[in-house]
């Protein structure tokens, strides 16, 4: 049974929870407040130790979400937790955000599609089975009407993430489920994180970086 503190920062929501044997204990997260996840994300970590009156000290592991996703939110997370890492000589959970993000959905046929908003008409996505097994790898996909045909001929297509919004407005399918407004939570986190943990699937601290799909672009201000 491993006490884990999960990060998660990939998006807007700033979210941190502690969980023990795959079990969520305590979670605080706000995605209310945008990217301010240099601000808040110590808050919150300090917030969660001290609802479940524990100290850092006491956990197991630390567990972040790798992405992808935000490429500044992402090395927030991944940063914040390496430093935890190091200070407690406890050892670094990496999580995939899709994955996590995809059991949010409850279903009993067909496939879940998690994604996250790019830019413009592109999306960070993946597809999972009902056992939420990959299979079809992580993207980053430009969406168009004929997007995923082939899944949604065969079954039901559950659609999660932030990546909806643009993707409701093409796919026009009587087997297409979107489900609006979920985020990547770190209460989600727990029982893969449990799992890594038990499997001692873990990373080498020094060297960890997220995984941001594509290289980060810098976007000029406009004059």
């Amino acid at each position: 049974m491993a006490l884990v503190l999960n990060i998660e920062t990939a998006t807007t929501n700033c979210s941190v929870s502690l969980s023990k044997d795959g079990e969520t204990l305590v979670l605080k997260e706000d995605n209310s407040l945008g990217y301010s996840h240099a601000e808040t994300l110590h808050l919150f970590i300090d917030e969660v130790f001290k609802i479940a009156k524990l100290k850092p000290i006491e956990v197991d592991a630390v567990a972040v979400s790798k992405g992808p996703g935000s490429y500044t939110g992402l090395r927030i997370g991944v940063s914040s937790a390496k430093g935890l890492c190091f200070a407690l000589n406890k050892p670094l959970i990496a999580v995939s955000t899709l994955e996590s993000l995809a059991q949010q959905v409850g279903f009993k046929d067909g496939y879940v599609i998690p994604m996250l908003d790019a830019r413009r008409m592109e999306v960070y996505s993946a597809v999972y089975n009902l056992n939420f097994e990959l299979v079809r790898e992580i993207q980053a996909e430009i969406l168009t009407e004929e997007s995923y045909s082939e899944l949604l001929k065969e079954s039901k297509v559950y659609f999660i993430g932030n990546g909806v919004e643009k993707t409701k407005g093409l796919i026009q399918h009587p087997n297409a489920v979107f489900i609006e407004g979920k985020l990547p939570s770190a209460d989600n986190m727990a029982r893969l994180a449990e799992y890594k943990y038990k499997k001692s699937d873990t990373e080498d601290v020094a060297y960890f970086e997220p995984y941001y799909l594509k290289d980060f672009v810098a976007l000029k201000k406009k004059s």
